[in-house]
């Protein structure tokens, strides 16, 4: 049967697209960074996920504010880099994992979740971002399969951490659930806090940031319940990503171990954050 064997929490700042694109993530400002993501990069290489879902959400390249959904799902065999207005990112084709996609869909319809079925995304930094991340901004070849599943914070009315996390307890469900064999990692995209506009821009609370991923850790049925209006009073309009890293730890047992966190402030307006927890 299919295991969920952890999951990753990771800012997808498109900021991390250019310099890793361009080489230059070098000097003083991108050691601190570069260092702190070392050991993700060490824990999938020894881990070997066939399989990585990641939560993310799109920033127009596929779902503009005339189709507005909360949840999305890609069923494809591949999915491109978007092109963000600077073409597409020089990174491989992403291959899908469509029948455990389609099973995801099926169990998600079963516990009426409305997800919206792609059979052709073009993923941008929101998705790109994290797997460069995890294995390495020159990375040939990806070694494990995709999955995109989109949530949309980027209009309001976002949906509620609750159910982000629901939804995640349905990942879960659905990968045990799996026949095959194989092993699969979820990633919680976005945030830490940061803003990008109006007079709040540049807006980074380290320690609110810090209190919520000490209670999505280790008290997740509380932090849950944390509205979106707080988020973003507290953490920033973008804030609001966190989210769905709620959906992450929803597909997680309650009781977790943190192998690894690391914060890092700033990464362009961004108080950068990684989590990887497993289950104990």
């Amino acid at each position: 049967m299919a295991k969920i064997i952890g999951g990753i929490g990771t800012s997808h700042i498109p900021t991390i697209m250019h310099v890793f694109d361009t080489h230059t993530n070098t000097g003083p400002y991108w050691e601190p960074f570069n260092e702190g993501i070392k050991p993700l990069r060490k824990w999938v290489k020894e881990k070997k996920p066939d399989v990585c879902i990641i939560v993310y959400n799109d920033h127009g390249s596929n779902f503009s504010l005339k189709n507005v959904i909360p949840f999305g799902l890609g069923l494809a065999k591949e999915y491109l880099p978007a092109d963000e207005g600077y073409g597409r990112r020089p990174v491989p084709t992403f291959q899908g994992h469509p029948e455990l996609s389609c099973h995801l869909a099926e169990h998600f319809n079963e516990k009426e979740f409305d997800v919206a079925m792609s059979f052709e995304l073009d993923v941008d930094h929101g998705f790109s971002v994290p797997a460069s991340i995890m294995f390495g901004e020159d990375c040939q070849e990806w070694p494990c399969k995709f999955i995109p599943l989109y949530v949309g914070v980027v209009q309001y009315p976002q949906p509620k951490g609750n159910r982000c996390y629901n939804l995640g307890r349905a990942i879960r469900e659905a990968v045990d659930s799996f026949p095959e064999d194989i092993t699969v990692a979820i990633v919680g995209t976005g945030g830490l806090s940061h803003q990008l506009q109006g007079p709040r821009a540049g807006l980074i609370n380290q320690e609110y940031d810090k209190k919520w991923l000490d209670g999505l850790i280790n008290d997740p049925e509380t932090t849950k319940d944390i509205s979106v209006t707080e988020l973003i009073r507290e953490t920033g309009s973008e804030g609001a990503e966190a989210i769905m890293w709620l959906t992450m730890r929803g597909a997680l047992d309650k009781n977790v171990k943190t192998t690894y966190r690391f914060n890092h402030t700033p990464v362009s307006n961004t108080n950068y954050s990684l989590v990887i927890l497993e289950n104990e």
